[in-house]
């Protein structure tokens, strides 16, 4: 089948793009002028088509390869750039830095295909077809989640992740760090939380509320050194890391740790070995809230985002109305009961990550009021969303029947396993609701982000093959998505190439994913984050 050109399969779409004849080949001649301020994005550029291309690119003041930082363009705004390519050379600019390194991944894609592949081509004249380009992306927030609690990824994965997402201008990896199955997070003050949070005995080997287990022990964590490394590489790309410990619910491997954080300090639990919502929670003493103060400054240390991620949803709260001390806390405090201790939780963490000038984020699954500094990550409802942004909140789409890649990608049997409950195909995830509740709301809607949780997906290729092609359909959306369903698909066809050449699984599952053991599309009737009602079948 023959391919589209590279320049008319560009994903996302530019906001504006010219096609002109003649093309400007890139071979051992090239030279790059680069300005002061565009080293990094040279850089990036010379590495990302080394091991395909291996061309050298080096500097020269007449280079006819021009990478050029202007803050004059102010058009362009944080993230855009301009890239006009001629028979004659090719000229890259931008007002920031950031948009450096978008406009290098076009050019990237600009070129055959081959460009992206990880081992030497020969034979290929590595021609940029000759175009014009004008390209800002409609929302600063363009996201992707990857969950490392119920299936340890190693840093190495990592990185890889962050070059499949800044090739599609992705800009935020939401790195989910702590949850009830796996602690990943290293805490200098609390080494027990990965030494005992981060390993548990066995891993559930069905849905939610089966009794099959692998008896097969899960572990690791990272070290503050890797996660430092994977920031700084992620921001060599246009990615920064945005860091999740939630609380004050998907505790347990911390309460397994750290007994006494919970709500009855005698008790001894495991890690979870479950999927689902647990009811354990953490407790409402002093010594709870300063323990995670604690473990909030040192991930603020380690990562330097604007924003911080508490978790902050499916709190059951049975354990705070059975508990004395619970209960004299929310009187103490002046709340109705123990049910609203979990706003007021989320608050008391929220004020330090504030007080640290950092901006908390919270996921939000019902209308619960919380501080108006919080940036609410809605996936429940768009209703919600819509609500909070009236509200006041900075707001991020991540409607679980649009952006949760842990559901199968269709109906049958020959999808691997995924979480029970219906599936998101491609048309979903281009389908998500960005609207805001109000024109005069618009600019709370910072953009949309796609979720990979993984109780069910073990390995690197499996986590690929649940996230592409969707996640091109969410880049597509959050960058611009104004040409429509049909241009996005034709233009996909020749994008699929590109991920052929990157090694990604976007086609058919990987052969040692597992065979299917889901039988059951039927919806569940009490919805939850890492288990929510799917996409209707019909």
């Amino acid at each position: 089948m023959d391919l589209p050109r590279p320049e008319l399969a560009l994903v996302p779409r530019p906001r504006r793009l010219s096609t002109r004849s003649g093309r400007f080949r890139l071979d051992e001649t090239t030279r790059l002028r680069v300005t002061p301020g565009a080293g990094p994005a040279a850089a990036l550029l010379r590495s990302l088509l080394a091991l395909a291309t291996g061309l050298p690119l080096p500097a020269s003041a007449d280079g006819a390869f021009v990478l050029a930082l202007d803050p004059a363009l102010t058009g362009l705004g944080e993230e855009g750039y301009g890239l006009t390519v001629s028979p004659q050379g090719v000229l890259l600019r931008a007002a920031h830095p950031a948009g450096l390194l978008h406009g290098v991944q076009t050019v990237r894609q600009l070129l055959p295909y081959d460009a992206l592949s990880g081992e030497p081509v020969r034979g290929v004249p590595w021609d940029l077809p000759a175009v014009e380009i004008t390209d800002v992306p409609r929302h600063p927030w363009r996201g992707s989640m990857l969950d490392v609690a119920r299936h340890f990824q190693p840093v190495s994965y990592l990185r890889r992740y962050v070059d499949l997402m800044a090739l599609h201008k992705l800009n935020v990896f939401h790195l989910h760090l702590t949850d009830d199955q796996g602690w990943r997070m290293p805490v200098a003050a609390y080494p027990r939380l990965t030494e005992v949070g981060g390993v548990r005995t066995e891993s559930m080997a069905g849905p939610a509320g089966t009794d099959r287990f692998d008896g097969v022990p899960h572990g690791g964590a990272y070290t503050r050194a890797e996660l430092r490394d994977l920031v700084a590489y992620a921001a060599e790309r246009g990615v920064r890391v945005l860091p999740e410990t939630g609380v004050p619910g998907h505790v347990r491997a911390a309460l397994a740790a750290h007994p006494e954080l919970g709500t009855d300090p005698g008790r001894r639990l495991d890690v979870w070995t479950h999927w689902g919502v647990c009811e354990n929670v953490l407790g409402t003493d002093d010594h709870v809230l300063d323990f995670f103060r604690t473990v909030l400054d040192e991930v603020m240390d380690v990562f330097p985002s604007p924003y911080v991620h508490l978790g902050g949803d499916e709190c059951p709260t049975v354990e705070w109305e059975r508990s004395a001390a619970a209960r004299a806390r929310a009187a103490a405090e002046g709340l109705p009961g123990p049910r609203a201790l979990h706003p007021w939780f989320i608050a008391r963490m929220s004020e330090h990550v504030v007080r640290a000038g950092r901006r908390p984020v919270v996921w939000a699954e019902n209308g619960v009021t919380l501080p108006l500094e919080c940036t609410v990550m809605s996936w429940r409802e768009p209703a919600h969303a819509h609500a909070a942004a009236r509200r006041g909140h900075e707001v991020v789409h991540a409607d679980h029947r649009a952006t949760y890649f842990d559901y199968p990608r269709g109906p049958g049997t020959g999808e691997p396993p995924g979480q029970p409950g219906g599936f998101v195909d491609l048309r979903a995830v281009y389908d998500v609701d960005l609207a805001p509740p109000e024109p005069g709301d618009a600019s709370r809607v910072l953009g949309a982000q796609g979720q990979l949780w993984t109780e069910f997906v073990p390995t690197p290729e499996h986590v690929e093959y649940l996230t592409y092609p969707r996640l091109c359909a969410l880049a597509e959306r959050v960058w611009d998505g104004a040409y429509g369903w049909r241009d996005f698909t034709a233009r996909l066809a020749g994008h699929r190439a590109r991920l052929d050449a990157l090694g990604v699984p976007h086609a058919a599952a990987p052969a040692r994913v597992p065979a299917p053991h889901r039988t059951d599309l039927t919806p569940p009737t009490l919805p939850h984050r890492r288990e929510p009602c799917g996409k209707d079948s019909g």
